[in-house]
């Protein structure tokens, strides 16, 4: 899944970086307010990490916008402010949770996991569709109990079309989650990838919906 990760403070955004980096996520940095409403606005992230003070435009201010926009990806909110006033206004313009500095790298993982499953609609800290079981914890997948060795981006895909169960995933949104901004696109690596995935669960659960996309259905959660 594809982050914004909105800090101005170089050595916090650089360890949350490393550490989204080492769980799975594909990170987009940002320092500059202005320039993280515009990609937020612009692009389409599974979530976004937002300190409130930043140069150029305040924390609060993008994220009263985002939402006006109608961007509805969950937002994780960092500051050093720590009034529960600050807190109260942070949530009420949008914020799906607040998280205020200093942090544990542990709490911030724990805290986005959260709220990106709450978006989706998923109660449990497990993802589970049909024989596939998939702990974003420990970034483990297992078919009927078995455990499956997927590469990140195969962990990153499978993640995403659980994580959307039931609705039909396109192929371009697939591929802006799997890959950061700067990145090299191929026209068939989500073909690929998908072939891949499918050869390792040895699962029909993953469907191609010609001309529109892939799901996996809901149904059979």
């Amino acid at each position: 899944m594809r982050v914004l990760v909105v800090e101005d403070d170089s050595r916090i955004a650089g360890a949350v970086a490393e550490t989204l980096g080492g769980a799975g996520y594909v990170i987009d940095l940002e320092a500059d307010g202005e320039e993280a409403w515009f990609k937020g606005d612009t692009e389409d992230y599974g979530a976004v990490i937002l300190d409130l003070g930043l140069p150029g435009m305040d924390g609060l201010a993008i994220l009263k916008r985002w939402r006006a926009g109608g961007r509805n990806f969950p937002v994780l909110v960092l500051s050093a402010r720590g009034t529960w006033s600050e807190r109260v206004e942070g949530i009420d313009a949008g914020a799906d949770d607040y998280l205020p500095k200093p942090f544990e790298m542990d709490e911030l993982l724990a805290r986005l996991r959260a709220v990106i499953r709450r978006s989706a609609g998923h109660a449990t800290p497990l993802m589970a569709v049909g024989d596939i079981v998939l702990d974003p914890r420990q970034m483990r997948v297992t078919v009927s109990g078995v455990p499956k060795a997927l590469s990140p981006q195969e962990y990153r895909l499978l993640a995403y079309l659980m994580l959307h169960a039931g609705r039909v995933v396109p192929q371009q949104e697939l591929a802006e989650q799997l890959h950061g901004a700067h990145e090299d696109r191929e026209s068939n690596a989500v073909e690929v990838l998908i072939g891949r995935l499918r050869r390792k669960l040895q699962t029909g659960l993953i469907e191609t919906r010609r001309g529109f996309g892939y799901v996996i259905e809901a149904g059979d959660r």
